[in-house]
């Protein structure tokens, strides 16, 4: 005995995931663009250069 249709569940998780993964996404993009995402980015490289030796 076979229970419910339920060929559609796949589908519907997978749009959940790629709408979580486009907000996500959308997200990372507004703080990588704005302020933070420059002071975060240089900050970054400030610190590899100074772990070798260089800045």
């Amino acid at each position: 005995m076979s229970g419910p249709d339920e060929r559609g569940i796949t589908t519907a998780e997978y749009a959940v995931g790629t709408a979580a993964g486009a907000g996500l996404a959308g997200v990372l993009y507004q703080l990588m663009t704005g302020g933070f995402g420059d002071r975060m980015l240089r900050q970054m490289f400030e610190h590899v250069l100074s772990m070798l030796g260089i800045g």
